[in-house]
């Protein structure tokens, strides 16, 4: 059965509005701060000066790849091109180009040296813990976290998946809360089998291993709700056990705190302390 020109020219007009559509609800999605997105083929917005190094080496290196994939196809078409039977009958029997076999052993050491500066100056940006304001330990357990505040009381709590509240499956009852523009120190450990602490918005992702206390370090820039979750395959309900970070002003934070150590003086560690307050 053919189709008109109208019906052709209707159905391609319906695909462009739908990609438009599809596009701008996209775009809508990914200006949330702190979550994921859906249709989302970007890095997470950054709120940490280590997102920051990461977003741009990640960057660096796409532009890098591609100019060597472009080369490496160009190279190929003058080889087909230029060297098929056709072209050059009677073929060269060149064996040996010394200019050649120097330029491709040195071109990709240089290559080499060029993507491993800015690599090692990041990971040493990752692994050297500045000076603290605050420590929070994180112990990742079967399936949720619990989170202390030694400098601020010696209180815990636990964090677990909350199934009525959004985002689906990032919600919790009680949120991590830190102060913004202030280095956090975060103490990560596993209770029973190995967990991942992981939030894209930071460039955070380290193991939780039982008897090992692992370290790594945020400062967030932005105020506002991040999600990340355990990246470690650490059993049945390894999907549902999501972190979610608030970061407030320092005044909010010292208020919170406040209010934290009264709600978990006794040891318990399922009552609700968001410094949004209850009614969330």
């Amino acid at each position: 059965m053919r189709m008109s020109m109208g019906h052709v020219g209707r159905h391609l007009l319906g695909l462009a509005v739908a990609g438009l559509t599809l596009a701008t609800s996209g775009a809508t999605f990914a200006a949330e701060l702190g979550q994921p997105a859906p249709w989302e083929w970007t890095l997470q917005q950054s709120a940490s000066p280590v997102m920051d190094n990461i977003v741009w080496f990640h960057n660096f290196l796409f532009v890098l790849i591609t100019l060597i994939t472009l080369f490496v196809l160009a190279l190929l078409v003058i080889v087909v091109m230029k060297f098929n039977a056709k072209a050059n009958p009677v073929p060269s029997r060149t064996t040996h180009n010394t200019l050649i076999e120097v330029a491709w052993t040195l071109i990709p050491v240089l290559i080499l040296v060029g993507i491993s500066v800015p690599s090692f100056r990041l990971l040493f940006l990752e692994l050297d813990v500045p000076k603290a304001d605050i420590t929070i330990k994180a112990t990742g357990k079967q399936w949720y976290w619990s989170y202390a505040y030694p400098d601020n009381g010696k209180f815990e709590f636990d964090s677990l998946m909350a199934q009525d509240k959004q985002p689906r499956l990032l919600g919790v009852d009680n949120e991590m809360v830190v102060p913004v523009n202030k280095v956090v120190r975060v103490q990560v450990t596993g209770a029973d089998v190995i967990h991942a602490f992981a939030l894209p918005a930071f460039g955070v992702k380290i193991d939780a291993i039982p008897g090992r206390l692992n370290e790594t370090w945020f400062k967030a820039t932005k105020t506002g709700m991040f999600y990340g979750q355990c990246s470690e395959l650490c059993g049945k309900d390894h999907a549902f056990m999501p972190i979610a970070i608030r970061v407030v002003e320092d005044q909010e934070f010292a208020s919170w705190v406040e209010t934290a150590k009264k709600k978990f003086a006794s040891g318990g560690t399922s009552t609700f302390a968001s410094a949004a307050g209850p009614t969330q």
